[in-house]
């Protein structure tokens, strides 16, 4: 037998390898095409925040970690939108600054002085400021009485849930601080947090992602010897975390004139393995019309996964679903089997089929950790009860896969054309030295050394890991059906690397603002300053659940808004999604060039009752509605 020349061997192979090269490439836009994407979009940013007295750029770490005090204080800062003084604009924000461990409240810049902004202190409960950080705030109505509470995590100990009391005006005394959990001086690590029915009873749940050990004593100086102390036992397929949490509302009670939450712990829904993963975002949707969400966590270190709602009201269940491989697609690609570093995720429809797709935030920076962000775009309409999960990664092909060291990730039609852009928070560490290659070196460390913090790499102050990267705004080419990031041509910049996106009408002009929460940097808010184009707005509640309540955020209901052309148009309340930024809790379709309409409107939503549908018509404009069979209260 004959065997080709060496030579031959070899130049077959540099082909192959230039062919694969070619095929990952990322192809460019040209300069006057990305002009033309531009063009759409207009944005004002100012700082969301000054600096406080004091600042910091590092956290205070326990012993054992010194070392890599740096990449310990890598997270913390958080951002959120929503109506906090009941004026019906939701145009507050909700601010973690890890400069000084703040989290306050104030308007947003565009109304800055309609009252002065104040810190959320933890009066009355036991806290220990030397070794508790906040992580994040989630506003929500949490005691059903209309008004949004904040929900606040923290690595140090368990949540609290400032209940937002009766009364004139917005200062720090309209918030009640109150443990959630009956758990004084247990530490938890939580990284981030949702509010959402799980079970379907018409009442909020809570699902907290929990990320270092419960008991680690990350941040307590005086620790010298912790044995709970773990960093990741390993880098794809961890599963040595705190234990993520879910709090079911079991009861309301009215004391000293404030309604409490009580909540029972139904973690056990969730298996040893998914409860024990470094959990960094959630994501819910309602993925086969059931009006209970599916959930979506992103988990660093190793799988995400998908749960399928099979809960009763009472008691909370999931299925987890896999996709299914080809002989195209990489193990990693396949949802609930990769190996990447899941820090965001979104819901969106990205093939025009009116379901939701999602997209997920890794680590993609090229010539470091280049892993792969994910687009898994529905591929069927096949029911979600065969246990596989009916989604296919298209991030290549999308120019999605690429972008930089990711976190929160947010969907949102900026332009009102009834098509979403794509945010995302990028950077890790900003500093003056590069330590690529040692992280590099970290990357292919024995899992056996890798939970040990004396066996990584020196990251101290003023390291520097992805510290500089800009924050992509991507906007879909029509010619090619990719995205094209723009967000220079926009003259959009992060002073610091970012974590949380929050995103609102916070005017209700019908054009869409974001917040962005830097690490160790002012925070920034981009007003939209695009043109003014039809859209339709709604502000979706539920009726008030008791006597001198009123109504609340309906958390988890479906809205469809037929066009003039028949085409529709799907979105879904779940405004925690992500990682640390949480959306205003209303839904804004964009009707570029469909005229005032009326449009058909059909909300779907669950309560106490079970589930509704309810179908009406609506002009161009915000329309707050209260979901009854026959909704009411439009403007």
């Amino acid at each position: 037998m004959n065997r080709p020349p060496a030579l031959l061997v070899r130049l077959i192979a540099l082909a192959l390898c230039a062919g694969v090269g070619l095929a990952t490439r990322l192809p460019s836009t040209g300069d006057d095409r990305r002009a033309d994407l531009a063009g759409r979009f207009a944005f004002s940013t100012v700082a969301l925040n000054g600096d406080p007295t004091g600042a910091r750029d590092l956290r205070v770490v326990q012993p054992a970690l010194r070392d890599i005090e740096s990449w310990i204080s890598a997270v913390g800062a958080a951002v959120a939108l929503a109506d906090l003084d009941g004026d019906g604009l939701p145009n507050e924000r909700c601010l973690v600054d890890p400069r000084d461990d703040s989290v306050t409240v104030a308007p947003t810049p565009e109304a800055a002085d309609r009252f002065p902004g104040f810190a959320l202190r933890p009066a009355g409960l036991a806290y220990d400021a030397r070794t508790t950080a906040p992580m994040g705030c989630l506003p929500a109505d949490l005691n059903e009485d209309g008004r949004l509470d904040i929900l606040v995590y923290f690595w140090g100990r368990a949540p609290i849930a400032y209940l937002h009391r009766s009364g004139p005006g917005l200062n720090a005394d309209s918030f009640q601080p109150v443990d959630v959990v009956d758990e004084p001086g247990r530490i938890w690590n939580s990284a981030t947090a949702n509010v959402v029915d799980l079970d379907g009873d018409g009442h909020l749940d809570i699902f907290v992602g929990n990320y270092f050990p419960d008991g680690a004593r990350v941040l307590d100086a005086t620790a010298t010897d912790d044995p709970l102390m773990q960093m990741q036992d390993s880098m794809s397929a961890a599963r040595n975390a705190g234990r993520n949490r879910i709090l079911r509302l079991q009861t309301l009670t009215t004391r000293d004139g404030l309604t409490r939450p009580s909540y029972e712990d139904q973690s056990g829904a969730l298996t040893d393995e998914q409860s024990r993963r470094w959990t960094l975002a959630t994501g819910a949707q309602d993925l086969d019309g059931d009006g209970r969400p599916e959930l979506y966590v992103a988990n660093d270190f190793g799988p995400d996964y998908l749960l399928h709602n099979r809960s009763k009201p009472g008691r909370i269940q999931f299925t987890e679903l896999r996709g299914s491989r080809d002989a195209l697609a990489p193990k990693s690609k396949v949802l609930g089997d990769d190996s990447f570093k899941g820090m965001g995720v979104a819901f969106t429809d990205l093939n025009a089929d009116d379901r939701a797709d999602l997209v997920v935030s890794n680590i993609t920076t090229e010539y470091a950790l280049e892993e792969s962000n994910f687009a898994f775009v529905s591929t069927d309409d096949h029911p979600l009860g065969r246990r596989t999960a009916p989604y296919r990664d298209e991030s290549q092909a999308l120019g999605l896969a690429r972008t930089g060291w990711g976190w929160d990730i947010k969907a949102a039609d900026f332009d009102g054309d009834g098509r979403d852009e794509l945010v995302q928070a990028l950077g890790f560490l900003k500093g003056t030295a590069n330590r690529w290659a040692e992280l590099q070196e970290l990357a292919m460390t024995n899992d056996a050394f890798l939970r040990h913090a004396w066996a990584w790499p020196v990251f101290r102050e003023g390291a520097d890991i992805a510290g500089h990267q800009r924050n992509p705004f991507f906007v879909r080419d029509d010619a090619s059906g990719r995205f094209t990031d723009v967000a220079a041509d926009l003259g959009l910049a992060n002073p610091g690397v970012s974590r949380g996106i929050a995103i609102g009408d916070v005017d209700h002009d019908g054009r869409l603002d974001m917040a962005v929460a830097n690490q160790w940097a002012r925070s920034t808010f981009a007003h939209n300053d695009g043109p003014a184009r039809e859209f339709l707005g709604l502000s979706l509640h539920l009726p008030a659940a008791t006597a001198g309540a009123v109504p609340r955020p309906a958390i988890g209901a479906t809205a469809t808004v037929t066009r003039p052309d028949g085409t529709t148009a799907t979105q879904q309340l779940y405004p925690a999604n992500g990682h640390t930024g949480v959306n205003a809790p209303d839904l804004l379709f964009g009707l570029a060039g469909s005229g005032p309409g009326p449009f058909p409107v059909t909300v779907r939503w669950r309560d106490i009752g079970g589930l509704h549908t309810t179908t009406t018509t609506l002009r161009a404009g915000w329309h707050d509605l209260t979901l009854t069979d026959r909704p009411v209260g439009t403007r």
